[in-house]
């Protein structure tokens, strides 16, 4: 295993372990969702530049493209539930109430 590899699934494995175990607010977990996708787009791109191939040179910028996606709808998640609970504790929030 090359340290490369070695150090981008330690960050996927930090971000893992901090959604699991931190789950207190949602800015907490919608971070570390950001930095297990970030962790996965440097590995692809990593191996993709490894491969010496054009042919795979646009499904990295498509996974940024979706990371994007995700962290915008997350972030209006966060102010829709902090506008309507006035806190964005995980806690607070019941998904059974409207």
């Amino acid at each position: 295993m090359t340290s490369t590899l070695m150090i981008f699934s330690l960050m996927f494995t930090l971000g893992l372990l901090g959604l699991t175990f931190r789950r207190t607010h949602l800015l907490s977990a919608l971070l570390c969702l950001e930095g297990m996708m970030l962790a996965i787009f440097i590995s692809f791109s990593l191996w993709v530049l490894q491969m010496n191939s054009e042919n795979f040179s646009s499904p990295p910028l498509l996974l940024l493209t979706f990371s994007a996606c995700e962290a915008s709808v997350g972030l209006a998640l966060l102010v829709a539930t902090t506008r309507t609970h006035g806190s964005d504790r995980i806690n607070t929030l019941n998904l059974l109430q409207c």
